[in-house]
C-alpha cells in the first residue's frame, strides 16, 4: 500500500490549493507543499530496500478484459525519477511563492502543478503499459494549462496549444505503439514486456512497434524534428518553465526509452535512428541557444541540447552509456532547473529578460551572479562540477559506438562540436548578464531577491558542486540502483573527478579552449547570419495548421453540400451496398424452418403498415396529416407486438408513440402546413428505387434470418428470470436486474437531454402564429370545454392506471418506464387541456430535481449492493407474509423501477411541459396576426 500512497497523495494534492487559496497565500503554499513532501519522505523510506536489490510492487484490477490494471512499481529507476520529480517539485513550490504577484491566482497555478507532477509520479510508478499511457496524455493536458496560464498573453496561447498538438500526436503514436508492444509480448505488463525482448526483436511488427514508441517519446523530449515546440512553451510562467522544461516533462520520452530499453533496444534499427535523432537535436540545440538574446530562449534551445545527448547515449545503448544517460539526466536537472530559476530572479527583479538590456549585473546582485556562474559551468562542463563527470562519460563513450560503421569517427567530432557550443553558449549567457556593459538600462533597478526565493538556487548549485568534488559519495549508489533496473544487472563502474590523461579529456579540452574561441568571435558570427532570413517556428506552425483548416474546409464543402436528402442518399446506399454484398455470398434465401402460417389479421395489418408507412412518405408536404398516418404506423407496430406475445413491448411502444405525437404536434405548431417542392421529379424517381431496392434488401435479410435456426439468448433469461431476479415478467427483470446498468445509463442519458432542453427553452420567447398557412385564423377557444372535462376526469384514473402498472411491471407486463410515460402523458393532457399557467399554479414544484431523483435512486440501489459485498447493481428479493394481506414478494429490483419511474417523468415533462410554455407565451396582436397571415399566404405561393 505504501506504493499506492506514494502515488495518490500528489494526486491528492491538486485539491488542496483550491480549499486553502482562500486562507492566504503563505497557508495555501504550505499546505499545497504537504502531500508531495510526504509523498518524497515515503519515496526516501524504500531507498534502502531498492539498494538492497528490491523491486516493489502493487497492482489490483481495474478493466480486466482490456489489460489495464492499476499496477505500481518502484525500482530504481522510478526511485531517480521520482526523487526529481518530487524533490524538485518542492523546491520549485517555494521559489513559485515568491515568484507569482498576489494578484495571480496561485491557487489555480499550484493545482494545475501538482496535477502535473501527480502525472508524472504516475508515469514512473506504472506497471502497466496502458496505465503509463493515461498518465502520459495527463500530462499533456496539465503541461497545456500550464503553459497557456498566462492566458491572456498571445504567446502563452499559441505556446500552449503548439505544445499540446505536438505532444497529443505523439501521445495517440505511443498509444498504437504500445497496443502493439504489448500484443507482441502477450501483455500489457511491464514486467512481461521486459522479458519478452527477444520475442519483440524477433517480430515482424518491430519496426512499426518501434517507429511509434520513439514518435511519442520524440515529441515528448523535444527531439528533433519536433524540437520546435519547446522554446515556444516558454511563454509559460518561469516555475513551468523550471519544472516542466528541465527536469520533468521532457524527461518523460527519456524514462519511456530507458524503462523500454530491455525490450526494444538492441537492434541495428535502434542505434541507428535514436543515435542520429539524438545528434541532430544536439547539434540543433546548442546552435540556436548560441543565437538566441532572450534568457529563457537560451535556456530552452540549451535543453533541447542536452535532451539529445541523452538520447545519443541511449541510443549507443552500451551499459555505460545508459549509466552515463542516467547520470546526464541527474545532473542537467539541477543545473537547469537552478538555471532557470536564476533567470526569473534576473526578470523578477529587472523587467526584462533581453541580453542587450542586461548586463554588469554582478554588482547589483553578486550572489545570483555566483549561482549563475557556477550552474552555467556546471552546463558547459567545467572540471569539479556534476556537469563534467557525465560529459567526459559522454565524450568516452561516443569513441567506442559501433553506430555507423565506418563512419563511426564522425560520432566523436560531433560530440565536440557539441562541446564547443555548449561552451560558447554557456559563456555567452554569464557573460553578457553579469560583466558585459548593458546597452541600455532594464525597465527596473537591479537588486538581489529575497532570501527564500534565492533558496532552491543555492541548494541545487551546492548539489552541482557537491557532486563534481565527490561523486562516488553521492551519486554511485543512486546510479547503481537505476541501471541495474534498466540493464537487469549491476555495472562494475567507479565515478571519479580524475581519469588520467585520455583521448575523452583531450575532447574536452578542446571543447573548452574551441568554445571561449567561439563566443569571442560571436559577433561577427552574428553578422554573418543576418544575411539569412530568419524563421519563426511559431508563425510556420500557425500557418501550417490554417492551412490545415482550409484544406479541410475545401474537403468538407466539396462532399458537404447542405442536403440532408444527399447525405441520408449516400448512407443508404453504402448500407445497401454491404446488405447486398452479404445476401449474395448466401445460398438459398430460405431457411430449414419454413413459413409461417398467413391468416386475414396478418394481411391486414401488413396492409396498413405499408399504407401508413407509404402515406407518410406521400403526404410529406402535409406535416399534420403526414403525422397522422405516422401514428398509425406506430399504433400497428403495437399491437405487432402484441400479436406476437411482447405486451411489454407493445405497452411501451403504445406510450413512446403517444409522447411522439405530442411532442411533434408541438413543434409543428411553429412550421408552415406544406414544405416546399424540395425534389425533381428525377430526384424522386431515384430516391423511391434506392428505398425501395434497400427495403427489398433488409426484408430479405429479415426472412433469411427468421427463417433459419439461431441459438438466442433468451433461455438463459428465461431459466434465471425466477431463482436469480425473482420476477416472472422476463422483461423486466432483465432491464432492472440482468442489464440493469444499461438502464441506467439510459435514464442518466435521458435526464440529462431533458435538462440540456430545458435550459434550451428556458425564457425562450417565439412569436406564436396566429392562423395556418392557408390563412384560416385559429380557434379563439384555446382550452375547449370538453378536452377540459376529460383531462380532469382522464387524471386520477391514468395516474391510478400508472401505479397499477408500476407494481405488477417484476411479474407482470408493466415497470416503471412504462408508468412514467402514462403518468407523463396523463400531466402532459393536463396541460393542453388547461394551460401552462393553469397547470403551473396547481403542480408548483420544478421537474428538474424529479429526473434527477430518479437517477440518484437507481444508483443508491445499486451501491447498496456494495455494502453486502455483491457486484455493483446486484439485487435481491423475499417473500413476505402480512396478516390478511397474505404473502407477497418484496425486491430491491422495484426500488431501481422507481428510479427509472421518476427519471421518465422529470425528463419527459421537462421537454414537453416548457415545450407547451413557449408556444403559450405570447398572445400576439391584432396587427401581428394580420403580418402573421400575409407572411403564410405568400410562403405557400412561393412554395407552389
Amino acid at each position: 500500500m505504501t506504493l499506492l500512497w506514494i502515488a495518490l497523495l500528489p494526486l491528492l494534492g491538486v485539491i488542496v490549493p483550491v480549499l486553502t487559496s482562500g486562507r492566504g497565500r503563505r497557508f495555501c503554499s504550505l499546505a499545497t507543499a504537504a502531500l508531495p513532501a510526504l509523498g518524497l519522505l515515503l519515496t526516501l523510506a524504500q531507498l534502502p530496500g531498492i539498494a538492497a536489490g528490491e523491486s516493489l510492487r502493487f497492482a489490483a484490477a481495474w478493466i480486466p478484459s482490456l489489460g489495464l490494471d492499476l499496477a505500481l512499481r518502484l525500482d530504481g529507476l522510478s526511485v531517480l525519477f521520482n526523487l526529481l520529480i518530487l524533490g524538485i517539485g518542492l523546491l520549485i513550490l517555494l521559489y513559485a511563492h515568491f515568484y507569482l504577484s498576489p494578484e495571480e491566482p496561485y491557487g489555480r497555478f499550484y493545482a494545475y502543478l501538482i496535477l502535473f507532477m501527480a502525472s508524472m509520479v504516475g508515469i514512473v510508478m506504472s506497471d502497466n503499459l496502458l496505465l503509463l499511457w493515461l498518465y502520459w496524455e495527463l500530462t499533456s493536458i496539465s503541461s497545456f494549462l500550464l503553459i497557456g496560464f498566462w492566458s491572456h498573453r498571445s504567446d502563452a496561447r499559441k505556446g500552449a496549444r503548439m505544445a499540446l498538438t505536438v505532444t497529443g500526436a505523439g501521445g495517440l503514436a505511443l498509444l498504437a505503439g504500445l497496443l502493439l508492444l504489448g500484443d507482441m509480448a502477450g501483455s500489457f505488463d511491464i514486467d512481461v514486456v521486459l522479458a519478452s525482448g527477444d520475442a519483440i526483436l524477433a517480430d515482424p511488427r518491430y519496426p512499426l512497434m518501434l517507429g511509434l514508441v520513439l514518435l511519442g517519446a520524440f515529441t515528448k523530449s523535444a527531439q528533433f524534428p519536433f524540437q520546435f515546440w519547446l522554446p515556444h512553451a516558454m511563454a509559460a510562467p518561469t516555475p513551468v518553465s523550471a519544472y516542466l522544461h528541465s527536469a520533468t516533462m521532457v524527461k518523460a520520452g527519456i524514462f519511456l526509452m530507458a524503462r523500454l530499453h530491455p525490450a526494444i533496444a538492441g537492434s541495428e534499427l535502434w542505434s541507428v535512428v535514436v543515435s542520429l535523432v539524438g545528434m541532430a537535436t544536439l547539434l540543433y540545440g546548442a546552435w540556436f541557444a548560441l543565437l538566441k538574446t532572450d534568457l529563457k530562449a537560451i535556456l530552452a534551445f540549451s535543453t533541447v541540447s542536452h535532451l539529445g545527448l541523452i538520447t545519443v547515449l541511449l541510443g549507443i545503448g552500451s551499459p555505460m552509456a545508459v549509466l552515463a544517460a542516467l547520470f546526464h539526466v541527474l545532473n542537467h536537472a539541477t543545473f537547469k532547473a537552478a538555471l532557470f530559476m536564476s533567470a526569473g530572479i534576473i526578470d523578477h527583479e529587472t523587467g526584462t529578460r533581453e541580453l542587450g538590456r542586461l548586463g554588469g549585473l554582478r554588482r547589483a546582485m553578486p550572489v545570483t551572479a555566483v549561482l549563475t556562474t557556477v550552474a552555467a559551468a556546471a552546463m558547459a562542463g567545467v572540471p569539479l562540477l556534476n556537469g563534467f563527470l557525465s560529459k567526459e562519460m559522454f565524450f568516452t563513450e561516443s569513441l567506442s559506438t559501433p553506430v555507423l560503421g565506418g563512419l563511426s569517427w564522425a560520432m566523436p567530432v560531433l560530440a565536440t562540436l557539441g562541446g564547443i557550443l555548449s561552451v560558447a553558449y554557456s559563456l555567452r549567457l554569464v557573460h553578457a548578464v553579469f560583466f558585459k556593459p548593458a546597452r541600455e538600462a532594464p525597465p527596473s533597478p537591479p537588486h538581489e531577491p529575497p532570501r527564500l526565493m534565492r533558496a532552491p538556487v543555492e541548494l541545487l548549485v551546492a548539489l552541482c558542486v557537491l557532486v563534481g568534488l565527490f561523486p562516488a559519495a553521492l551519486a554511485t549508489g543512486l546510479l547503481d540502483m537505476a541501471s541495474q533496473a534498466v540493464l537487469g544487472e549491476s555495472l562494475d563502474f567507479h565515478l571519479a573527478i580524475w581519469h588520467g590523461v585520455n583521448l575523452p579529456l583531450a575532447m574536452s579540452v578542446v571543447a573548452l579552449m574551441a568554445g571561449i574561441a567561439t563566443y569571442w568571435r560571436h559577433g561577427d558570427l552574428r553578422r554573418y547570419l543576418k544575411g539569412f532570413r530568419s524563421v519563426d517556428s511559431r508563425l510556420v506552425f500557425e500557418d501550417s495548421v490554417q492551412s490545415l483548416n482550409r484544406r479541410a474546409e475545401k474537403v468538407l464543402t466539396r462532399f458537404e453540400g447542405g442536403s440532408l436528402q444527399r447525405y441520408m442518399a449516400w448512407l443508404l446506399l453504402a448500407s445497401l451496398v454491404m446488405g447486398g454484398i452479404g445476401l449474395a455470398g448466401m445460398g438459398p434465401l430460405t431457411g430449414s424452418k419454413g413459413n409461417q402460417p398467413i391468416d386475414g389479421v396478418l394481411l391486414l395489418g401488413a396492409a396498413l403498415l405499408i399504407f401508413g408507412g407509404v402515406g407518410t412518405a406521400v403526404t410529406h408536404r402535409y406535416r399534420l396529416v403526414s403525422l397522422i398516418l405516422l401514428s398509425v404506423v406506430g399504433l400497428m407496430v403495437s399491437l405487432t407486438f402484441a400479436r406476437f406475445s411482447a405486451p411489454d413491448l407493445a405497452l411501451t411502444q403504445l406510450s413512446v408513440e403517444v409522447v411522439t405525437m405530442i411532442l411533434l404536434m408541438l413543434a409543428l405548431f411553429f412550421l408552415p402546413q406544406k414544405t416546399p417542392r424540395e425534389s425533381s421529379p428525377r430526384r424522386n424517381l431515384r430516391d423511391v428505387v434506392l428505398a425501395g431496392t434497400l427495403g427489398f434488401v433488409v426484408a430479405s435479410l429479415n426472412y433469411a434470418v427468421l427463417t433459419r435456426d439461431n441459438a438466442p439468448i433468451s433461455g438463459f433469461f428465461l431459466d434465471n428470470s425466477i431463482p436469480g431476479g425473482g420476477g416472472h415478467n422476463v422483461v423486466n427483470v432483465i432491464l432492472v436486474d440482468f442489464r440493469g446498468f444499461d438502464t441506467l445509463g439510459e435514464i442518466t442519458v435521458l435526464a440529462l437531454a431533458g435538462l440540456a432542453i430545458f435550459k434550451l427553452l428556458n425564457r425562450l420567447r417565439l412569436f406564436m402564429p396566429h392562423s395556418d398557412g392557408e390563412g384560416r385564423v385559429w380557434s379563439p377557444d384555446r382550452y375547449p370545454a370538453i378536452l377540459t372535462s376529460i383531462s380532469m376526469a382522464l387524471l386520477p384514473l391514468a395516474l391510478l392506471v400508472s401505479a397499477f402498472i408500476f407494481l405488477r411491471g417484476h411479474n407482470l407486463p408493466g415497470g416503471g418506464f412504462i408508468a412514467g410515460l402514462i403518468t407523463a402523458v396523463a400531466l402532459i393532457l393536463l396541460y393542453m387541456a388547461r394551460g401552462v399557467e393553469w397547470a403551473q399554479q396547481r403542480l408548483d414544484f420544478p421537474y428538474q430535481p424529479v429526473a434527477i431523483i430518479g437517477v440518484a435512486i437507481a444508483t443508491l440501489t445499486g451501491l447498496g449492493s456494495w455494502l453486502f459485498g455483491h457486484p455493483f447493481l446486484t439485487s435481491a428479493f423475499g417473500h413476505f407474509h402480512l396478516p390478511l394481506v397474505g404473502e407477497f414478494e418484496l425486491a430491491t429490483a422495484m426500488l431501481f423501477d422507481l428510479g427509472v419511474y421518476l427519471a421518465v417523468v422529470g425528463a419527459t415533462l421537462m421537454i414537453l411541459a416548457n415545450l407547451g410554455k413557449v408556444t403559450t407565451s405570447h398572445r400576439p396582436t391584432k396587427e401581428a396576426s394580420q403580418t402573421s397571415a400575409a407572411a403564410n399566404k405568400r410562403l405557400t405561393k412561393e412554395n407552389r
